[in-house]
């Protein structure tokens, strides 16, 4: 006969108040978000006529994303920003994948000095400018690979894999030897189809990384056809004209606030990359519990 735990009046209590305080916390995270998609979406007079502050629309209006979408400076650069994420984070996955799995071996000659050496780079790196004289030097200034190759490897992303690839079972890699199985051949149909959570998770980094990022595009960039997304909402938001920002005359955005158009262009960059994350949630919730202590 099963047993039916009954919780006490002060864990109940407890219970409530956890609740309570986490969807405080949940609505203040969101709430933000959701005020940027409202006014995105809503005439500004209605905005002005509320105060600054309206939680439910009482009219819609599509003119600010037809505006930023017409102008073709936001289309550039959201297409400059998929390329840049889905390309760099391949490129980062692969390079981390063929340098942390070696390392995982703790019989590979001069493994140790590896290691130190690139644990080095996490307390000292170069500093802004070397690294700006670095990439003109390599001639990938004012070029998209300015944004992927400098930032190629993650420090941190690599120890994490490497730490995974130690945890698989020995046994399974010496099984695959034993069939004839090289070492490609063992990383590619053995150990890589049993990383797929850490291979999730650390995309999710990579491309969230690559997604948001803008300093780059500010530091070696100066072909303004080559901004990605982040940039030309920097650049939007600290403009004091919009109208330059997107190429567009000024008669043409004449009905449309500043404000309105800049919100809109603040959902645009930030949905694609929440609704990737539902997806990878069950992958990232794995890759996050590495290296804890289980019992």
């Amino acid at each position: 006969m099963p047993y039916i735990f009954k919780k006490s009046i002060p864990d109940r209590i407890v219970d409530v108040l956890i609740i309570v305080i986490l969807s405080v916390f949940g609505l203040a995270t969101l709430f933000p978000l959701y005020y940027v998609a409202v006014v995105s979406i809503t005439p500004y007079t209605e905005v002005l006529r509320n105060g600054g502050f309206l939680l439910i629309p009482k009219t819609f209006t599509w003119d600010a994303y037809k505006a930023i979408f017409n102008s073709g400076v936001v289309p550039r650069a959201l297409n400059v920003t998929i390329f840049v994420t889905l390309t760099g984070t391949a490129l980062n996955l692969m390079v981390t994948t063929l340098l942390a799995y070696p390392l995982s071996k703790k019989y590979l000659p001069g493994r140790n000095a590896v290691l130190m050496s690139i644990v080095f780079t996490m307390l000292f790196s170069g500093g802004l400018i070397p690294t700006f004289l670095t990439v003109k030097a390599t001639g990938l200034m004012n070029t998209l690979w300015a944004l992927i190759i400098p930032g190629m490897v993650s420090t941190f992303n690599l120890l994490v894999m490497k730490t995974y690839f130690e945890s698989l079972p020995s046994e399974i890699e010496e099984a695959s030897k034993v069939d004839g199985c090289s070492d490609v051949g063992t990383l590619l149909r053995i150990v890589l189809p049993l990383s797929m959570p850490i291979m999730a998770t650390l995309g999710l980094f990579y491309g969230v990384n690559h997604w948001n990022a803008y300093f780059g595009g500010i530091m070696y960039l100066n072909d303004r056809d080559l901004y990605p997304l982040q940039v030309v909402l920097r650049n939007m938001i600290i403009t004091p004209s919009v109208s330059q920002e997107l190429s567009v005359p000024q008669s043409q955005l004449s009905s449309l606030p500043p404000e309105s158009i800049k919100m809109a262009t603040v959902v645009v960059a930030i949905v694609p990359i929440i609704a990737v994350y539902p997806f990878l949630q069950k992958y990232f919730i794995k890759g996050m519990l590495l290296g804890a202590v289980k019992g």
